[in-house]
Order: C-alpha cells, then structure tokens, then sequence
C-alpha cells in the first residue's frame, strides 16, 4: 500500500503542475491530464488484485496484500501479520509456498511459519501467484501454489508514516533507498532499509500484540544485471484465545526470524533469464499454552535453521526454449517437545527440467511444454513428476491453455516429531511423502475493457498431513488423508483513470477419505470456502481523495469446530485516503476492518478479530 501511496503522492504532484485532474491505476502508469497521457515511473505495487494493502492493526507485511487476493485464501488468528494459513485452491497452510527471487523459503518446523518473512515491501515486486505447471516447475515442498517475488530495484527515495488506532494501537515505520551517484565497474550501487514496529492491546481481550522489524539491502544494478544482498529480522509477540486450540485457553506465541540473503538476476532477453540465490534463516519460537499458567503441559520452545541455493531461469533459443529449476537446501530443528520422531536435520534436493517448442499456427501461436521434475531426499524416497502444457495465444492477446502437473512435498517437523500418544499436539512418525496431481484447463480473454480469467482443474492429493479432532480427546491429530479437489475460478479486471474493479469466484468441492482414522473435525484439509466471492475497488473522485474497498463473500465447508459465526460471512475493509494539495508528498487516511463487524470463524474455534479503526499519516519524499 506504501508504494500506490507514493504513487498517488506523484499523481497529486502533478496535478498541481498540470492544472488538471490526474488519475494512477493499480494496473497501469500512465497520468491523463488535459486529455494528454503523461507516463509515470513504473511503479510494483504490493498486489494488482487487491485496493487496502495497508493493514488496520499493525505495520504493512508481505502477507499484507494478500488477505483479499481472489486467488489465495488467507485465514487469520488475532491479525493476518500476527499468524496466518495461507492456502491455495482449497489446499491447507503447508501446501503455499513462499518465493524470493530464485529462492523458495521454508520453516520446517510448521507451515504455520512460512509467511514469517523479516522483508519490508517496499523492497518487493507485486506477488505472482504460481499454481498447476508453473509451481510444479519452480515451487518448492509447496504441493499446491507459491507466491512468487522478486526484487524491486531501489529507488532514490524515503518515506515515514505513523498509524493510532482503537484498543490502544499504534505503529510507525521509515524507508529509505539511496542511490549512489556514477557507476564502479558499469554497476550502480543503491542501499536501501528499513525500522517498524506496532503494538495494540487487541479487538479482544488478551489479544494483545508487540512487533519490531529491522531490514536493509544493498543492490548492484546494470541494464541487464541485479544483485541484492539482505539483512532482515523481525520479533512478534501476541496472544489470542483458542490461538491452535479449541478449549477457551488465552495462548500466545513469542517469534523470532532472521534471514540473510543473496540474490543475482541477468536479464538476457524479455523471455529469457537466470538467476542464482542463496540464503540463511533461523526463526526461535516460544508457544505458550496457557499464558496465565507458563510451561503448562509440554514447554513448546523450538528453533529452525535452514540454508539454501537455488538456480532458476529460462533460455530462449527461438522456436525452442528451456525452463528450469534447481534447489538444495539442508535444515535442523532444536526443540523442547519435538523430540518423538526420527530424525531432526533433513536435506532436500529438487530438479526440475522442461522443454517448450513454439509452433505457429494460423489461429495463433502454440507452445508445448513436456518435462519433470526430481524431488530427493536423505529421510524419504525420492519422486519423479511429468509436467505438460499446451498454450494457444491468438494475436487478439486471448490466451488457453491445457495441462497436467505433479507435485510433492514432506511433512514437518511438528507432524512428524510430537508425542503420538500424549500433548495438545499428536504426531506421527510414520508420515510419508505427499502427491499432488493436477489437470486444468483455464484462459485469458479481453472484452470491453475487462480481462477475464477463468479456470477449471481437479486436484488428486494422496497422503496429505492434515490436523484432525476427536470429541473427548484433549489434543488434535496428524493423519494423512486422501483428496480429491474439483475447482472453478475466475478473475475478472478493469481498469480506468477513475477507477478500478478486480472481481473473483471460486468454487470447490472436496471429498476426503483419512483411511483407518477415526476423526470428528478438521482444521484444515475440511476448512474450505465451497464459494468465495470477491470485489476490490479502487475510486480515484478527485481533490486528492480516494476511496478503496475489499470485500468478500464466503460459503464455507460445515464444520463442528466452527461453533460461533456461522458457516457463511461477509467481510470487508474500508479505506480513504486524502492527500491535501498544498502539501506535497503528505498524505492521511481512515481505514476500518471488518466493517460488518462479523464472528465468523475462519479457523474453526478461533474467535474473529472484532471491527478496528486506524487513523494515519504519511510523509514521502
């Protein structure tokens, strides 16, 4: 949201140059002033598919500009920035993965874990959301969907905003990027950091909240070439009732994550790239059951290291190309209560090699794609998965498409190493590699303005890790289940120098077969929304003001955890915003979460976060 801020900030500049009415969209760059386009900087913003990227409760996160994103369903305890599952398609939080450059993220310990990224947004591109073919290829242990970034090349500028907001909540963050003048060896060197922090007694009470998070680049950057070098660590402290269980008890989490990191990216053509990464992460977590009775039950204190090096890319060479992929990453795990399993460090290796031969036609132009992937590791048998393709894009833009996909992963940690006979959290040891197939057909199509998305797929998954729950039974259960995910989504766009609309519906249906187990509830492979509708919208009115909504619509899954709410909501955030002319690069907003002021659960037993208000202020220069 910081970076459509500034954006807007330059807007309003020129209109004040101009005399005339300027407009920003989310989609484009490009400034219409007395009926005459003036072309903006270009600009990422932190999602194209969603208006209020700026979080009522707390400072901006990546996972900020996802919770309205009409492809991926982000379901939140306390705040989203405070814990999150994040899924895909009907998937559960340990099927999404994260994706910096050519590098996919990963705590072992939980998926819960794996959106705890210490990176500002600024430094970010918008997300690209990867699903079927394109995760298989370039994913990593994320069976489903990764949410793909790159990074952003840094710019000469800075910005300080400042929030206060009901139930005693406050934040402040500063960034800034500078770009050192010349050159040294044809490379341009840029440094860029970043501080923020927020803290609220919570909607509800001992839902209470502390974060800090510190972070900073340095960049080397040519034409074709860019290479980053970071720094980030961010601490969160919060609590919240019925946080992972459902028996009325006021939990509360205590997270640490460190991440350094190097990435270089060598642009070669439009289509044709490689980059190289490598990366070190260390996230120390401290669960407390009951805060008001610390160490009650097992004392739950773990940590997790994981490095990494990745090669990612495509060549081009004309009618025939190459896609890519490889990664090796290697991690340990130091626990007070994940101590039952087999093991405690695992090394991962995956491969992954696709051909595309471009075929013209007269209707348009072809592409087929036919490869694998190899996924391999120290702990489990390894796994060879066909990928095919076929895309048809006319000359008209329209684009469809056919393909077909496999994708695995391995468990985690707290799956595999709790107690299976005692604890709040029961594991097993046993668990195997998880299988993901895919077969989906989908397209792009344009008419009158909008760009349409539709798609259609069925997903088998076998032995997936879900957390089940038996009535009488203090504790909740890893078991493996078998899937099947029949799904129908559409993304619809349109954008104007007035404003925007993106507009999204999926449908899914899921039957589930967990084998031998007995179980009464799930928490995860069950919680899914059979509907789910949509609506981002951005209204530029003029006089520097303007008007951004999310909302949605869901029908969820029933399920007996979900005892308060119902099993259908209607969420929304407001947002205005106001930059005054006469004061350059200032700008003050209002935003509201939950308007409808809505209980619906969306993690069964986790009571919602209530409506909250913000009020903010921003300099940027």
């Amino acid at each position: 949201m910081k970076l459509i801020n500034y954006i807007s900030r330059i807007s309003t500049q020129r209109r004040l140059i101009r005399g005339a009415f300027c407009a920003f969209s989310l989609h484009g760059s490009v400034v219409w002033a007395e009926e005459k386009a003036y072309e903006l900087p270009k600009l990422e913003v932190l999602s194209e598919r969603v208006a209020n990227q700026t979080p009522v409760g707390s400072f901006t996160m990546p996972i900020s500009g996802l919770s309205f994103e009409p492809r991926v369903d982000v379901q939140a305890r306390n705040l989203a920035e405070a814990q999150a599952d994040v899924s895909i398609r009907g998937g559960i939080f340990e099927n999404t993965g994260f994706k910096l450059g050519a590098l996919s993220l990963f705590d072992p310990q939980t998926g819960h874990y794996f959106s705890e990224i210490p990176v500002a947004p600024e430094m970010l591109s918008a997300p690209t959301i990867l699903m079927g073919a394109s995760n298989a290829i370039t994913g990593f242990n994320a069976e489903v969907g990764t949410i793909a970034y790159g990074w952003r090349r840094i710019e000469q500028r800075g910005g300080v905003s400042a929030t206060v907001g009901d139930y005693s909540s406050n934040g402040q963050s500063i960034y800034q990027g500078i770009v050192l003048p010349g050159s040294t060896a044809g490379q341009t060197v840029a440094v860029d950091f970043e501080l923020s922090r927020s803290e609220s007694d919570g909607s509800v009470p001992f839902g209470d909240h502390d974060f800090k998070r510190a972070s900073g680049r340095i960049q080397l950057s040519s034409a074709q070439s860019q290479t980053d070098l970071f720094a980030g660590v961010q601490k969160k402290f919060f609590g919240w009732p019925n946080l992972y269980t459902p028996f009325g008890v006021h939990e509360t989490e205590d997270l640490k994550t460190e991440l350094f990191l190097f990435n270089h990216r060598v642009q070669l053509a439009p289509d044709s790239f490689w980059q190289l990464g490598a990366y070190y992460r260390r996230n120390v977590d401290d669960y407390e059951y009951n805060r008001e009775v610390p160490g009650q039950f097992n004392p739950y204190q773990h940590t997790t290291q994981v490095s990494s090096v990745a090669l990612d890319g495509r060549s081009d060479f004309g009618e025939f190309a190459v896609v890519y992929n490889a990664q090796v990453m290697r991690d340990s795990l130091q626990s007070t209560s994940l101590t039952y399993g087999h093991f405690n460090t695992r090394s991962y290796r995956k491969l992954s090699v696709v051909p595309e031969r471009e075929f013209a036609t007269a209707t348009g132009k072809v592409t087929v794609q036919a490869g694998a992937t190899y996924d391999d590791s120290n702990r489990d048998a390894s796994a060879l998965s066909p990928i095919v393709a076929v895309e048809l894009i006319r000359p008209a833009g329209q684009r469809f498409y056919a393909q077909y996909s496999e994708s695995t992963q391995l468990p985690t940690y707290t799956a595999l190493n709790s107690n299976p006979s005692a604890g709040l959290f029961r594991g097993n040891s046993n668990l195997g590699r998880e299988t993901s197939r895919n077969l989906e057909v989908g397209a792009t199509l344009k008419s009158a303005g909008w760009t349409i998305e539709p798609a259609v797929f069925y997903r088998w998954d076998r032995d997936l890790v879900d957390w089940t729950f038996r009535n009488g039974v203090t504790a909740r259960t890893a078991n493996a289940v078998d899937t099947g995910t029949f799904g129908a989504e559409v993304v619809a766009t349109r954008t104007t120098p007035r404003y925007d609309f993106v507009l999204g519906y999926t449908y899914l249906d899921k039957t589930a077969d967990y084998g031998q187990a007995t179980i009464d509830a799930s928490f995860y492979a069950l919680n899914f929304a059979q509907h789910r509708f949509t609506a981002a919208v951005v209204l530029r009115v003029g006089a520097g003001v303007e008007l951004r909504l999310d909302n949605e619509y869901r029908v969820q899954e029933k399920n007996s955890l979900r005892v308060i709410g119902g099993n259908d909501a209607f969420l929304s955030t407001f947002g205005f915003y106001y930059l005054p002319p006469k004061l350059r690069g200032v700008e003050f907003s209002a935003l509201v979460s939950n308007v409808w002021n809505s209980e619906f659960q969306e993690v069964p037993s986790v009571p919602a976060a209530r409506r909250q208000y913000s009020l903010g202020a921003a300099w940027r220069w």
